[in-house]
């Protein structure tokens, strides 16, 4: 089916009232892995979702998914399947890689259950990317219901204030650094582990390595830095993409700060919905459904946007979480194959915690010219306090409504009668803005790892709709590089080939040297 023919749904539909069509779609709700997602109010009806699910048929979503399953080369440009799903498998496949890759992190785990990290009072965890954005994730949102965090510090930026801070008020003798590295050629890493290694020679002398764990996938160029060797080196595949590796042995500090038995937890329910997206057909499966939505939204409806309102403080980090997964993954316009993709691909995402949100952004959401997607999360919290959960809730509920429904004049006339005209006409809500809904009974870490697998499934499967590789990232490659030569430039004044960058070069390097 070509795109044209979805174009054609959408103008029929374009005059439509959301209102309307989501009155005709309550039943367009999905459940499995802990998770039911409410779809209703989605600018479709029923041809048009008939004509979506072709559409993925036809680009062949259910053969991308047994692709990935089944370990073929999905990462075209590296050749090289993508293999982070092995990291939850429960029990050995039979395959020789697949089983490989499970017991890098079943490696991690063992070695934190034999108690090798319990004297440790605080860890400190280095990385960046993927190699930070998960661990933080997750420590920030597995606590325990006394909302006690692990004491666990990160470090990413190659700012030295952010080692500087993370490292304020530390004992050397009872700190654990892990450094998390998949090529361990990372600057900022690399940077951020050679001042925390003269931190602790300082104290504690050729001790200081007993005080180091490193996950990399590179352990030759790790052992060259370390001139010896450490309290432990683990794994980090090359099959597992590091925005996919929160599973890993990345998360080592995870396992130590919130306990292996959590973290196991953790890779079971990613395996429930693992196992979901792998046996659904399109019209029952979460991933394909809403990797189809991300594709009606953004490239059929020209919607460039996409807000998630994490209405959970435990998830309060998710959005961030999830715009690297999705917008490094496929945030392109070059297909594979080196040409032009025919429709825009993936919206911009961004978002934060609810109800927080609502005294600043929300405001725009409501009355602002941009028609905006918007996905709520919600969780339910056993044992919080009743009337708190009740009311943030509430809040959700009443946002979605106000954003699909609005307020019209005549609303407000009849229900506020006395006011001006002129605030009158300032109250209306041009409503119309699509929403999911997403909702389990506890977060518990089975409902974040279905979560996680979820989004991870569905931005793969979106990548496939657009025709791009979302597994890899040239693009942060190429900042990288030109990165390297401009560090020079500003160390040096020379070397600085664009004029701009050049007249920038000068100004600010007497500044800084």
């Amino acid at each position: 089916m070509p795109l044209s023919t979805l174009l054609d749904h959408a103008n029929r539909l374009q005059d439509a009232k959301l209102v309307d069509l989501a009155a005709q779609a309550t039943g367009r709700e999905v459940s499995a892995a802990g998770w039911t997602i409410n779809l209703s109010r989605h600018r479709l009806d029923e041809p048009a979702e008939t004509a979506l699910f072709a559409f993925g048929q036809e680009r062949g979503l259910p053969e991308a998914v047994e692709r990935l399953f089944a370990g073929q080369h999905v990462n075209a440009s590296e050749g090289r399947a993508a293999l982070h799903w092995a990291l939850r498998l429960s029990a050995p496949s039979g395959d020789q890689l697949t089983d490989r890759i499970r017991t890098s992190v079943q490696d991690a785990l063992a070695w934190v259950k034999s108690g090798a990290a319990d004297r440790y009072e605080t860890i400190v965890h280095i990385g960046i990317g993927g190699s930070d954005f998960g661990p933080r994730l997750l420590t920030d949102g597995l606590v325990g219901a006394d909302g006690a965090l692990p004491n666990i510090r990160f470090c990413a930026n190659v700012d030295p204030l952010d080692l500087t801070r993370a490292l304020a008020g530390l004992d050397p003798a009872k700190t654990l650094v892990i450094g998390v590295s998949k090529s361990f050629g990372t600057e900022e890493t690399l940077y951020n582990l050679g001042r925390v290694r003269t931190w602790l020679e300082a104290s504690l002398g050729a001790g200081w390595r007993n005080h180091i764990v490193l996950v990399t996938g590179n352990q030759a160029r790790a052992e060259q830095w370390l001139s010896g060797s450490c309290a432990a080196i683990f794994d980090l595949p090359d099959e597992v993409g590091g925005r996919f590796s929160i599973w890993s042995a990345a998360s080592v500090s995870c396992m130590i700060g919130l306990g292996a038995d959590t973290f196991e937890a953790f890779l079971k329910g990613a395996e429930a919905m693992d196992e979901h997206v792998k046996t659904a057909p399109i019209a029952e499966n979460h991933a394909a459904r809403l990797a189809l939505l991300d594709y009606w939204n953004a490239s059929v409806l020209h919607q460039t946007m996409r807000v998630q309102l994490a209405y959970s403080n435990r998830l309060r980090l998710l959005p961030t979480y999830l715009q690297q997964l999705e917008l490094e993954s496929n945030g392109k316009s070059i297909s594979p194959d080196g040409e032009a993709i025919p429709a825009i691909s993936a919206a911009a995402l961004w978002g934060g915690e609810g109800s927080v949100g609502q005294h600043s952004y929300h405001q725009w959401l409501h009355q602002g010219g941009h028609a905006v997607p918007t996905e709520f999360i919600l969780t339910g919290a056993r044992g919080a306090d009743e009337t708190g959960q009740r009311s943030l809730l509430a809040h959700a509920l009443a946002q979605a409504e106000v954003l699909a429904n609005g307020r019209s004049l005549e609303d407000v006339k009849r229900e506020e009668p006395d006011l001006d005209p002129v605030i009158q006409a300032q109250k209306v809500h041009p409503g119309g803005r699509a929403s999911s809904l997403f909702f389990t009974e506890t977060l518990t870490p089975e409902a974040l790892g279905a979560l996680i697998a979820l989004f991870e499934h569905k931005t793969y499967l979106a990548g496939v709709l657009w025709g791009v590789n979302s597994f890899d990232q040239w693009g942060v490659e190429r900042g990288k590089t030109m990165a390297k030569a401009l560090n020079t430039a500003l160390e040096t004044g020379q070397g600085a080939k664009d004029p701009v960058t050049a007249h920038l070069v000068q100004n600010i390097r007497p500044k800084i040297t």
